[in-house]
């Protein structure tokens, strides 16, 4: 148990967050997602909701200030304007952790599975909730008073 981190964030968690650099793309998938299939690494958190996840996940991680849209979203049911109650919270936590204001970059189901293939790692979660995929964009951390 680590003072002032999230108890969520174990230790392969976190070391795979420390060896992201600026521009890399972190997985954090729903209980259906194929993360093993991606061929990427993979840290499994179990049980969390994925607004959970997020949070403690965002408590260490910066998104990408460079980016319009450093954290995206899987599109629910062919419709990138519907977002579910889950997907609600986890933009509402990103919007706390970020310094501009935040609007979902939305990436189509079958797009999604192809993207993963290209990110940095995976993180899996056993939240049942359908389409609780999201793509996060690490950002840079900036000196104190920068």
């Amino acid at each position: 148990m680590l003072k002032g981190i999230d108890p969520l964030l174990g230790g392969a968690l976190l070391h795979l967050l420390d060896d992201m650099g600026h521009g890399d793309q972190l997985l954090v998938v729903d209980r259906n997602f194929p993360a093993v299939a991606t061929g990427r690494p993979v840290v499994h958190l179990g049980e969390a909701s994925m607004s959970r996840a997020i949070g403690a996940i965002l408590s260490v991680l910066p998104l990408d200030v460079f980016l319009e849209t450093p954290i995206e979203r899987m599109e629910v049911d062919g419709d990138p304007a519907r977002t579910t109650l889950e997907q609600d919270a986890v933009l509402e936590l990103a919007r706390a952790s970020h310094p501009a204001p935040l609007e979902w970059g939305v990436i189509p189901r079958l797009d999604f599975y192809e993207r993963a293939k290209g990110a940095f790692a995976v993180v899996h979660v056993l939240d049942p909730a359908p389409w609780g995929c999201f793509v996060l964009h690490k950002g840079v951390v900036f000196p104190e008073g920068a």
